[in-house]
Formats: structure tokens, sequence, C-alpha cells
């Protein structure tokens, strides 16, 4: 019995040290990136907190995280893009100013019926200067254009969206390891603390000459086997915090402890499942690919537009002078003026409009079907949390009356113990049991937070971010 309930242990405190390294491995690059910088972040502010609950701890990343930053600012970017793009619209103003110095002056031969005759033109200095003016009137492909940086701006802010809902994941999981790392060391430390008083007890009868030395060994052999479990959970509490710090956006310096434990979020269980809607309207891939979707429909239109005319609009001032001699001086300035208008009709481009226009219908087709084989694959994975959800929800209340019934026994069989009925091996039995059902039992509910945490990410409802 002691040996399977050491195996489950054993079990319990690898598997909480995998997830540890796990999310470290997700977050190496960003703490080495941080590292190199050598970024003290302005989280500085909280430095007085030392106790965080999972709210704070999400607000704080949303504010901090520097990938929402950089979404925030690339959003802003595209945004100037945008305006870049309506700017086409309006007029092009310029103005411009040439000198040209004739090193020889150009002749002209002329015949007439006296016979030929040679006339040389220009001047030793040419000035022109004035301001130049175009603007499209009709540029139906520059129309269609706008409306592709418009899509644009809604792809950022949904890429944005899907990073806050990515960072919220997370910050949950990390926080939800962290809490069942402490409650794991909590449980232990409690059995180590009284498998500690056991050998401190059969140590004294021994000196006392009313316990043999095996019971004194076996004792402190119970006391040894849970220090490295300890040790364990200590730095795996450790690696979680730094990584918590890291998705938070705050200086690694910072000393903080979680204000929460799992049993504090037990209560709303029942409700979050009842509540659940499993809907994908708001699943951040599926908008993406709605948003890329409408992109290829509007490039479509943009490649279509390139078969209509073009009409521009065109308007000159112009001052010209000439002279001879010094470019200094003798200036004869005469302005001149135009307006014109320039129609361009495409005719033939060698079948490219064509094949261009061919690309862009095969790619919107594939989209139709990516969304509908990406739509399945959600539903499968949305089916696959709420299994898991439900699931969770029943070990949970096995496990519960699992600790219930561990605690019971072992108070009973210390009783018997006390009492000189029972042996110290049923006693060691009963603790390693009751140690096992709470570690079970804390895992169960780190389970099921883990498995409501992805299931809002896949539907992409958090009230963190709209």
């Amino acid at each position: 019995m002691r040996n399977s309930n050491f195996a489950g242990l054993y079990y319990l405190t690898k598997k909480l040290m995998f997830q540890s390294i796990k999310l470290t491995n997700k977050l190496r690059a960003v703490l080495l990136s941080l590292t190199l910088l050598g970024s003290i972040h302005a989280a500085a502010q909280y430095l007085p907190e030392t106790q965080l609950s999972l709210d704070e701890c999400i607000k704080i990343a949303l504010n901090d995280n520097p990938t929402i930053k950089i979404k925030d600012m690339e959003i802003k970017r595209v945004d100037y893009s945008h305006k870049e793009a309506l700017g086409q619209l309006l007029p092009n103003v310029n103005f411009s100013g040439q000198y040209t110095r004739n090193l020889a002056i150009q002749t002209i031969y002329m015949t007439t019926p006296e016979g030929s005759t040679s006339i040389k033109m220009g001047r030793d200095n040419t000035y022109s200067t004035g301001f130049n003016a175009s603007v499209p009137l009709v540029m139906p492909t520059l129309w269609k254009s706008i409306k592709l940086s418009d899509n644009q701006i809604l792809q950022n802010v949904e890429a944005a969206r899907a990073n806050k809902l990515s960072l919220v994941n997370q910050v949950k999981n990390a926080y939800y390891a962290l809490l069942l790392a402490e409650d794991s060391k909590r449980a232990i430390e409690e059995n180590h603390a009284t498998a500690q008083f056991n050998a401190d007890v059969f140590q004294k009868k021994f000196d006392l000459g009313t316990a043999s030395e095996y019971d004194v060994l076996r004792a402190r052999v119970a006391v040894t086997n849970l220090e490295p479990s300890i040790i364990e959970a200590d730095n795996a509490i450790e690696t979680l915090e730094l990584q918590l710090k890291v998705l938070m956006g705050m200086d690694v310096r910072t000393d903080f402890k979680p204000s929460q434990k799992l049993d504090d979020f037990k209560m709303q269980m029942y409700n979050d499942v009842l509540a659940t809607d499993t809907s994908l309207v708001n699943n951040t891939s599926l908008k993406s690919l709605d948003l890329q979707t409408d992109y290829l429909k509007k490039s479509l239109d943009v490649t279509r537009m390139a078969w209509y005319p073009t009409l521009n609009g065109s308007f000159n001032y112009m001052w010209n002078s000439m002279s001879n001699g010094s470019p200094f001086k003798n200036f004869d300035w005469h302005p001149s003026s135009s307006v014109g208008l320039t129609l361009t009709l495409p005719l033939f481009t060698g079948g490219q409009r064509l094949y261009k226009q061919r690309q862009a219908e095969v790619a919107l087709r594939e989209m139709r079907w990516q969304r509908e084989n990406l739509q399945r694959s959600l539903q499968m994975q949305v089916q696959t949390q709420m299994n898991l959800i439900n699931r969770t929800v029943k070990q949970i209340e096995s496990n519960e009356a699992g600790v219930r019934q561990a605690t019971k026994a072992n108070d009973i069989m210390e009783q018997s113990f006390k009492m000189g009925v029972g042996t110290f091996i049923q006693l060691l039995d009963t603790e390693d049991a009751l140690l096992y059902a709470r570690l079970s039992y804390y895992q169960a509910i780190h389970d099921y937070l883990v498995a409501q945490s992805n299931l809002e990410y896949l539907l992409g409802n958090t009230h963190y971010v709209h």
C-alpha cells in the first residue's frame, strides 16, 4: 500500500515539474530577450504589493506586457497607412524650378524658293519655374485599394484581440499551475510534519527502551522520503513565479505571492459549466480567416478594376525666362498656364490581368475550404474541452469524497495506534493515502480550471477582452 501511494505521489510531483518545464519552453524566448535588453520595467509601481489575485495579474499583464503594446502600435501603424492611401485621392501639387545653360545654340535649317536658310534658336540662359498639379478623377483601382487598407485595420485589430486572449489564457494557466504547486507543497509539508513528529516520538521511546531501533529507522525513512518532493515543489514554485512575472511584464526581481488558493475557485465551477455557450461566433481564428477572405474578395475587385479606363486632371502655371550673357541678370519673365485631361484605356497586357484575376478567384475558393476545415477542427476541440470539464467535475466530487474518507481513516488509525491496537506501518499507510487523496483533489481542480481557460480561449469569450 505504502509503495503504491509513494508511486502516486512521485507521479503527481513529476507531472507538476513537467508542467513547469513546458511553460518554461514557451516563455524562454521572451525571458531571454528581456534579459538581453536589460529591461527594468515600470512595474516597480507594484513592488509594495505582496499578494496578487488572478484578476490583478491579468490586468497587469494586459497593461504592461510588451507584446500587447507592440500589437497596439501596429494598429496605429496600419491606421497611418490607411490615411496615406486616402491621400492619393487628393491633388498632388509640386513646385519646380529649372535652369539650363546652352553651350551651343541650336541651328535650324529652312528651305525657301530663294534657297536654304539657317536660323539659330534660343539664348545662352533658360529659366523655368512654377507649379504643377494633378488629381485622379476616375480611378477605380485606387478606390478599391483604399477598401483594402480598411480591411487591414480590422485584421490588425483582431490580431491584437487574439494576442490578448492568448495572454489571458497563458496567465491563467501559469497562475493555476502556481496554485497547484503551492497547495501540493502545503499538503506534503503537513505530511512531513506528521512524519517528523512520529520520528521524534519513536526516538524518545527508543531512548527509554520502549521502542525498537527498527521503529526509529522506519520513522526516519518516512521523513526522508518526503524531503525530495518538498525540494521539487519549491523549485516548481520559483520557476512558475518567474514565468508569471514575465507574462505580466513585471520586473523579475519583484516579490509577490498569489492571494488565492485552488479551493477559492471551486464554488464558481458549477455555475461556469451551466452558463457555458459553445458558439464559435467570437473565435478569433474564424474571425481572422473571415477577414482574410474579405481581403481576398476586395483584392479580386481591385484586379477586375484594372480593365476599366482611368481619367486624370492636370494644371500647370509656369514662368519662363531666356537671356544672353550673365546668368544673373537680364531676366525677362513670361507666365504660361495650361489645364488638361488624360484618359487611359488599357487594351492589351499579354493576358496578365486575366490570369491575375484567375489566381485571386482560386485563392478565394481555397479560403472557403479552409474555413470549413477550421470550423470542424474547432468544434472538435470545443467538444474535447467540454468532455474534459464534465469529467473533471465528476473527478473533483470523487476526490473530495476520497479526502474525507482518507482523513477519517487516518484519524481512526491514529487513535488505534495510540491505544496500541494499530501498527506503525498501518499508520504510515493511512498518512500516505491521505496525502495522495489531497494531491489528487488539487490536481483535479487544476485540470478543470485549465480546461475552462482553454475553452474560453477557443470561444473567444472572456470579460477581460472586448
